[in-house]
């Protein structure tokens, strides 16, 4: 019962807002003790468990870089480039890249893309930048629901881009749970029934993202209509 008293020194540890990190070694360091272990197997087992994992470190790393660019006025270039060319359109720009992280998830790329790594510093800064060349100025909730939607395509793209993967985790938990009532199946025959799903998936949002593009520019053109001459947004 004893080694449980790690499991209460997380949760208070949290409640009172202490240090994630003294408060997880905390309870690792007790737990290990309280189990039996001396003070040199406990600091070993964490030696092992870091090595073991430190790759999983790696992430953090992109974001002081994406911070330091975007405070060098990332955002701002990508939407001054994004209003240089005469093609680019909200729905042209999202449904773009829902298809290149749909496509990179279906080869298990699924690292290339993100919310923290693409979505904020380029994808909805170029967003913004497609719908302000057309509309002008929007209000902030407006440009709010552009960066929703920004963040919508790139999680239905890798969602349903990377069950094409045979080696993604969600194919193997779903083998893993045929095989346990019996049914055999490879992972190949997941991800070939993962492409209609994935296609028609994009096919919709498509759809979506377009009707709304076109909803926004019938809303704002009428409203600019109706405003009086020298009257500003």
């Amino acid at each position: 019962m004893w080694p449980l008293i790690g499991i209460v020194i997380v949760i208070l540890g949290f409640a009172l807002r202490f240090n994630p990190l003294v408060v997880v070694t905390l309870a690792g360091l007790i737990t290990g003790l309280t189990s039996g272990l001396d003070l040199p197997a406990v600091v070993s087992d964490f030696g092992t468990a870091y090595v073991q994992n430190r790759y999983m470190a790696l992430i953090w790393l992109a974001l002081p870089v994406i911070g330091l660019l975007e405070r060098s006025g990332l955002r701002e270039q990508a939407q001054r480039l994004v209003t240089r060319i005469h093609a680019a359109s909200l729905s042209r720009i999202l449904i773009l890249y829902m298809l290149m992280r749909q496509l990179t998830a279906a080869l298990g790329l699924t690292a290339l893309g993100g919310h923290a790594q693409m979505v904020r510093p380029l994808i909805a800064p170029m967003a913004e930048g497609a719908a302000r060349k057309r509309l002008g100025d929007l209000p902030q909730a407006e440009r709010e629901k552009i960066r929703a939607h920004c963040a919508a395509v790139d999680n239905i793209g890798v969602f349903f881009g990377e069950d094409i993967f045979i080696a993604i985790g969600s194919i193997l938990l779903m083998k893993g749970f045929m095989e346990q009532n019996g049914y055999i199946i490879e992972p190949l025959h997941f991800a070939v029934w993962a492409i209609p799903t994935a296609f028609f998936a994009f096919i919709i949002h498509s759809a979506r993202v377009t009707f709304y593009q076109r909803a926004l520019i019938r809303r704002y053109t009428a409203q600019s209509k109706s405003r009086p001459v020298g009257e500003h947004k």
